[in-house]
């Protein structure tokens, strides 16, 4: 493909496939259209990109996907490295997480507390742990700022609610840990607090106010990273899926449909839209986990006086399967909470009825309220819990940042950054253990995992609905 291509704003061909499955289908599909989100519909145009592959190509450094990872691999690959990266995508572009999430930045990057890093990796470790997290959340508002992103982003800290009286306990002991062992100013608040500085969550039973927390609009973010992806040189190429990387002497060889790139580097930022095809180094490395999301349509003036919302700020109850949530600036409330085991239920209206039922709860005055938007999306879940940014062989110039759990918005803008310097071959800058090991590995045993993960969404919601 000549790189002076003129820039374009491919089409999709195809219907977007609501059923899915990362476990079952070999790629995401090819030039699919976007999940039906309330933020696609509010995003505006898709962002120019160049085009699909058409031929073979040799390029210097290859990212697969463009959702916030990628696109920041390619921004920094450019900015720090002096590369133009050709970022491959098999839909259009932030196809995946990156539009279909909460829109909630948290000072986080899997789904491990800080006291379960002392426990796994001792207190030095956790503490190197936790200034990555906060450098990364200074990066993510860095490029907010630097590049003028206009994602509708709100700062207001971030509020974790206790659903039962019996977590406050341990809300309060991991309050302190946060601010004992980490400098970290969390606050302890009561419910009354809660109402009369969050939000009037009628299942709140106290809770912890974290400093630290950005709402943007999603796919906005992701539309404006792409912008300067493409501003700084990046190459951004829908409709071009990677069915499968090939080493071939010294180099990657990724297999699209249009062609053949090959690459001296390959960064996969695929998160839980990776194929289990895709290379042997991230086959069943993931566990992909289904996230409902929903928005309201506008609500009225006395509904959101029911509401009570003092703040746009992101919040989290503490149900295992939790419940996250915001009222947004336009009026309307976005909340969204795990869902289907498969792609085959993840259209079944038991699981929009989940979140119809917990907006009744928390907030009575909307109950029955119409939606005007719901869709869902897989999170990359890593079987350990905690994300990688790795070279998993030191003999392949293949690198991957996953894992992320659910927690990426913010954390992979900083996830992008150390995988540029990994791809330049000048390490992560960090020998933390979330940089210097592969994802574990599950093999064949991971679809069958499934079969455990029903039983326990149903003992978790016993478990967290008792009094």
């Amino acid at each position: 493909m000549n790189s002076s291509a003129p820039a374009s704003r491919t089409p999709s061909r195809m219907p977007y496939d609501p059923a899915y499955d990362p476990l079952v289908d070999t790629t995401p599909g090819r030039g699919a259209a976007y999940a039906p989100t309330y933020w696609i519909a509010t995003a505006g145009p898709p962002p120019e990109d160049d085009g699909p592959v058409v031929a073979d190509m040799d390029v210097d450094v290859v990212v697969i996907g463009s959702g916030y990872t990628g696109l920041s691999t390619a921004i920094h690959l450019a900015k720090d490295h002096g590369v133009r990266a050709h970022v491959l995508e098999a839909n259009g572009i932030a196809f995946g997480c990156s539009t279909r999430s909460g829109g909630q930045a948290q000072i986080n990057n899997g789904r491990l507390k800080r006291s379960q890093w002392i426990e796994r990796w001792g207190l030095d470790t956790a503490r190197a742990m936790h200034a990555e997290v906060m450098e990364g959340f200074e990066l993510f508002r860095a490029l907010i700022a630097e590049h003028d992103l206009k994602c509708d982003a709100i700062e207001g800290g971030h509020w974790y609610i206790a659903h039962r009286p019996w977590m406050m306990p341990k809300l309060e002991a991991e309050a302190r840990v946060m601010r004992d062992a980490f400098g970290y100013a969390t606050r302890i608040v009561t419910r009354q607090e809660i109402h009369d500085e969050a939000v009037r969550d009628m299942d709140a039973h106290g809770g912890v106010w974290e400093p630290d927390g950005v709402s943007v609009q999603p796919a906005k973010l992701a539309f404006e990273y792409a912008r300067v992806a493409r501003s700084l040189g990046a190459k951004l190429h829908p409709n071009s899926p990677v069915t499968r990387i090939e080493e071939r002497g010294g180099s990657l060889w990724c297999h699209t449909p249009g062609g053949i790139v090959r690459a001296r580097a390959v960064c996969v930022a695929t998160a839980g839209y990776t194929g289990r095809d895709l290379h042997g180094s991230t086959r069943d490395r993931l566990m992909p986990i289904l996230s409902n999301n929903c928005v309201t349509r506008q609500l009225t003036a006395e509904e959101i006086a029911s509401v009570g919302a003092k703040t746009h700020a992101p919040l989290t109850d503490t149900r295992t399967l939790r419940f996250y949530y915001r009222m947004l600036p336009e009026g309307r409330l976005q909340i969204g909470s795990r869902s289907a085991i498969t792609g085959r239920d993840a259209a079944a209206p038991r699981h929009e009825k989940l979140l119809h039922d917990a907006i009744a709860r928390k907030f009575p005055g909307l109950a029955g309220v119409a939606l005007d938007h719901s869709w869902w999306g897989w999170v990359d879940v890593s079987h350990d819990m905690v994300p990688r940014i790795t070279r998993p062989d030191p003999k392949t110039p293949l690198f991957y940042a996953l894992g992320y759990g659910g927690n990426g918005v913010m954390y992979a803008a900083q996830a992008g950054r150390r995988m540029a310097r990994m791809a330049m071959g000048k390490g992560a800058g960090s020998a933390l253990p979330i940089f210097t090991g592969e994802l574990p590995h599950e093999g064949w045993r991971t679809p069958f995992r499934r079969l455990g993960q029903a039983w326990l969404y149903r003992w978790y919601h016993l478990r967290d609905e008792r009094p």
